[in-house]
């Protein structure tokens, strides 16, 4: 098992096909199918970003999935004081390698790449519906911090 950083748009894209269908098949309203054509344009368009980091995991060179993280820095406000974290925007497993560990080896990659940068807090959100993500972060450590809340009119 091998993690690497990389920038692979069009593998990232290709990665992105069972967590994108995911979020399609809980949220139809919300998401579009999956597109690679428009996907792989949107992480080219990114993947340059320095504050974006792809990390792809692999095992003996077959690439089982991704973490999408960025840095990110909020000023000092009133109410807030400044902090630095990393955000987890994305990580996807494809199907075939889930419950396997490679997203919580992912999760502890994170960590090591937090703590190398003095970085003190990973920030994540998912969404409501996914269960199997909720008890996935659980188990990794990770607690509720916030909740988000609509409604549709």
């Amino acid at each position: 098992m091998n993690i690497t950083h990389t920038k692979n748009f069009e593998l990232i894209a290709s990665l992105n096909k069972s967590v994108h269908t995911l979020h399609y098949q809980l949220y139809p309203t919300k998401f579009k199918p999956y597109d690679y054509q428009s996907i792989k344009e949107f992480f080219e368009s990114i993947i340059d970003n320095p504050n974006f980091v792809f990390l792809l995991i692999e095992e003996k060179s077959y690439p089982l999935g991704y973490a999408w993280i960025e840095f990110r820095s909020y000023p000092e406000t009133a109410f807030t004081k400044s902090i630095d974290v990393i955000y987890v925007h994305q990580i996807s497993i494809n199907s075939i390698s889930r419950n396997k560990g490679f997203g919580s080896l992912l999760m502890l990659e994170i960590e090591k790449i937090a703590k190398q940068y003095s970085v003190s807090s990973i920030e994540l959100d998912y969404w409501a519906a996914n269960q199997k993500v909720r008890d996935f972060y659980k188990k990794n450590g990770y607690q509720i911090n916030r909740e988000y809340v609509y409604k549709n009119l």
